[in-house]
């Protein structure tokens, strides 16, 4: 933890750290065990006591690096499917295909929108948007309105938190972790709840 700590402390004051910002949320738009969002998180965190990194900047590289992220797995399901690699069969994944699948047909606005805070969940659904031809064009937008939201809400999660917690850094970044997963884990099963079908996790 102490690591941990340290590495955060030093990104913050490193104008670096938005390049590393952007990779790790490109990298998680198709490949989710990258932490992207409780880096950008714990990073906020940081920002009512240290002053860094700029919250704003933060939020619009993180979102930057969403959108590109979305848009990969969106032409990595164009360009592949979902069934090429041996750990795209894996049932937890075939499930979130499934899943995916029948929810874009119908409500795909709603999907790309919400599935952005799910870390399985938006990598299910950007890879079966491309694979079922779902309308290039209109997938840009939504990811846009989606990855902004998504880096917006992730900055105040992680701003709070640190106003909350001015004294201890350390159970602010914490805290604003666990909040971060939380809520996204709870949008996954409002959604699966919704619309009658079964959560991603599972």
């Amino acid at each position: 933890m102490d690591a941990l700590s340290a590495f955060i402390f030093a990104a913050a004051g490193n104008p670096l750290s938005y390049l590393m910002i952007f990779l790790f949320c490109a990298i998680d738009g198709f490949f989710p065990p990258v932490p992207s969002e409780s880096l950008v998180v714990a990073l906020a965190s940081l920002v009512p006591t240290h002053g860094n990194p700029n919250p704003w900047l933060l939020g619009l590289v993180a979102g930057l690096g969403a959108f590109v992220g979305d848009n990969v797995a969106y032409l990595i399901g164009r360009g592949i499917g979902t069934d090429r690699f041996a750990w795209m069969r894996r049932k937890r994944l075939q499930h979130a295909f499934a899943w995916a699948g029948y929810e874009l047909r119908l409500r795909p606005v709603s999907l790309i929108l919400v599935a952005r805070f799910v870390p399985i969940g938006r990598v299910a659904v950007n890879l079966v948007a491309g694979a079922t031809g779902f309308p290039r064009r209109t997938f840009i937008i939504l990811t846009c309105f989606s990855s902004l939201g998504w880096a917006t809400y992730s900055v105040l999660i992680g701003i709070l938190a640190g106003r909350w917690f001015e004294e201890h850094h350390l159970l602010g970044m914490a805290v604003a972790v666990a909040v971060a997963i939380g809520l996204g884990i709870l949008i996954d099963r409002i959604v699966s709840r919704v619309s009658g079908n079964t959560s991603l996790r599972k």
